[in-house]
Formats: C-alpha cells, structure tokens, sequence
C-alpha cells in the first residue's frame, strides 16, 4: 500500500471516527433533555412502562394509560391538557389503567 493511500484511509478513519462522536453525543443530549410523561400516550405507542403484564415500548392498552410513559420534553409533561381533563405526570398514576 503506498504511503498516500495509507495517508487517505487514515484521514477516513479518522473522520469517520469523529462524526460518530457527534452524531452519539447529539442523541446523548437529546435524550437527556426528555423525560417520562405518564399518562399521556395513546394506546400501542407507549415508550416504555405499562404494568404488570407488558413488556415495555408500544404495549400500552388504553389511551392516556397512567402506567405508561412517553419521553417528552422537560417542562411540558404536567402541562400538557389531554381530552377529559387529563394531565401527564412525571409519576404512574392510578387513572385509566387496565383491569
């Protein structure tokens, strides 16, 4: 291999290496500026927690589920005004949860 092309496939590396950085440090940070908004799904599109019998993500039964959460951004969770006069919660509540 000559010394440019070995020159070039390091730069790549390199670059390559980097934007990974990036890009793992962009969702890092928008991940840490979420958090977990109970009762505020509709039902199927839960991001995680639903109680006893699922499994996680998108098994929430019912809309506005209490035990299921959604990551939404901070600051907006107990704000939010649902149908019924619902509002998130940044805690599992007892409100609309599966028999």
């Amino acid at each position: 291999m000559s010394k440019k092309l070995a020159s070039a496939a390091l730069v790549a590396g390199a670059v390559a290496t980097a934007f990974t950085m990036t890009t793992l440090t962009s969702v890092e940070v928008s991940a840490a500026e979420k958090v977990e908004c109970y009762g505020v799904s509709i039902a199927g599109k839960n991001d995680c927690a639903a109680g006893a019998g699922t499994t996680c993500a998108g098994t929430s039964k019912l809309d506005y589920q209490g035990n299921a959460w959604t990551l939404v951004p901070k600051g907006t969770c107990v704000g939010m005004e649902l149908p019924g006069g619902r509002k998130g919660s940044l805690k599992p509540l007892d409100r609309d949860n599966p028999k």
